[in-house]
């Protein structure tokens, strides 16, 4: 269909007004645009409750009326979606025009640039004071000369508790006397040895692996700055000491049958939630989202959030990317260039969760003063926000999210009882060993 004049007056009215004032001037109503004229733009990106950017692509199309944005990937793991995007980017074809990146792989890609449009070309570098440092550091290539994607969330730490579980246990259930259990690790051990000695066969942690994980994170900010790779993206698996030791611990942790053996993201795992099958879980900001759509409106009002052992930490935080392979490129990095601003970060931190990477949006009252009603009113945003601009940045390796599927395997097989931990850990080093010399990327 062809525009009349008076549509296509219309059509450049609307679309050079802000989004604040669409409403006002009546041109929230949808305008025709001629077929050949309509710009699909296709929104890679990963996670059971993705990322919240529903709304957001109404609004944006509302603006945009030869604009459609087509999402694919919500429902999906990350290693799956890590895997497919790699493939995508060897082949060359087949990734959406704007695609996700986690944190933990993006230095994987930073291997393959040139498959990627620098976001520099299309001004996007103009956005730099609004973001962390940091975070913006982790999006640029390793030269600093390609602005590879811009940040979405950080993955700002605490710990998610159910309250009832704790009253039957005898434990507190104020946020603060919580928090008040477990200075340290060592804290969060004596704690959940009390729970499961009062609470017989209740978990006191849904998976020894998540746990291992934001120690690691810890420790590892707290001394080296790395992982599994050195920042030579030398294999360190073996000689890191923030890798072993929060191995340790979370062996000492098993051995105490804290944990309630659940794989993250199986369906046994979301089976957990509704069930009341274990009573905490390491949370980074974004997990609020997943336990909710997990745990389902009858557990309303039974979660708190509580401050995590230790120095608190980053777990997880993704980033927008346009492959060269876009269609649209200009138009999908002006789509990037939305979603990552503070508004469109607001949005979505109401949506799921996530915490801002954006300064301007970590200091809006609308996170400053968020609350969330199911985690029994906590104060999410003063609770995730407050050490998020202090958070010290973990470097990972190109084959990083390969090699902890490794180690994490390994670990597995010690909570499910299948080996003994110094097998596990010999095991965790000949596997990650394999994976790094077997993956192209270095």
């Amino acid at each position: 269909m062809r525009l009349g004049m008076i549509g296509r007056r219309a059509a450049a009215a609307c679309a050079g007004l802000s989004l604040v004032l669409l409403a006002a001037t009546g041109c929230t109503t949808a305008v025709s645009v001629p077929d050949d004229d309509v710009i699909t733009l296709k929104v890679d990106i990963f996670s059971d409750q993705g990322f919240g950017y529903e709304a957001l692509y109404e609004e944006y199309q509302r603006s945009h009326p030869n604009i459609r944005i087509k999402e694919r990937g919500k429902g999906d793991g990350l290693s799956g979606y890590n895997v497919r995007l790699a493939q995508w980017m060897k082949s060359g074809a087949g990734a959406g025009d704007v695609v996700a990146l986690e944190e933990g792989t993006i230095v994987q890609f930073k291997a393959q640039a040139d498959r990627f449009h620098n976001l520099f070309d299309h001004g996007l570098g103009a956005a730099k004071s609004e973001f962390i440092d940091w975070k913006w550091q982790q999006g640029l290539s390793a030269d600093g000369k390609q602005l590879l994607g811009l940040g979405t969330d950080v993955g700002s730490m605490a710990i998610c508790y159910r309250k009832d579980l704790f009253a039957r246990a005898g434990l507190p259930t104020d946020r603060e006397a919580v928090g008040a259990l477990w200075p340290d690790w060592n804290g969060y051990l004596a704690t959940g040895r009390r729970f499961v000695a009062a609470s017989p066969g209740v978990g006191f942690l849904d998976s020894s692996v998540n746990v291992f994980t934001i120690m690691m994170m810890q420790t590892a900010a707290e001394t080296s700055g790395y992982t599994f790779y050195d920042k030579s993206d030398k294999l360190v698996v073996s000689s890191n000491p923030a890798v072993r030791s929060a191995w340790d611990f979370t062996v000492t942790m098993i051995d105490s049958r804290l944990s309630a053996k659940l794989a993250s993201w199986s369906e046994g795992w979301v089976n957990g939630f509704k069930q009341a099958q274990f009573a905490t879980i390491a949370c980074p900001s974004w997990m609020t989202g997943v336990i909710k759509g997990n745990a389902g409106e009858s557990a309303a009002g039974q979660w708190d959030i509580a401050r995590a052992p230790g120095s608190g930490g980053n777990w997880g935080g993704s980033f927008l990317a346009v492959p060269k392979q876009a269609k649209h490129p200009k138009e999908a990095a002006e789509l990037v260039r939305f979603l990552t601003s503070a508004q469109g970060q607001i949005a979505a931190f109401k949506k799921t969760g996530g915490l801002p990477s954006n300064l301007n949006a970590l200091k809006d009252p609308a996170i400053t003063g968020a609350k969330n009603e199911y985690f029994s009113g906590a104060a999410t945003g003063a609770i995730f926000g407050a050490g998020a601009l202090s958070l010290k940045p973990v470097y990972f390796g190109p084959k990083n999210q390969a090699v902890r599927d490794a180690v994490e395997a390994a670990l597995r097989d010690v909570e499910l009882g299948k080996s003994t931990s110094d097998a596990a850990w010999q095991k965790a080093i000949a596997d990650a060993t394999k994976v790094d010399s077997a993956q192209p990327g270095k």
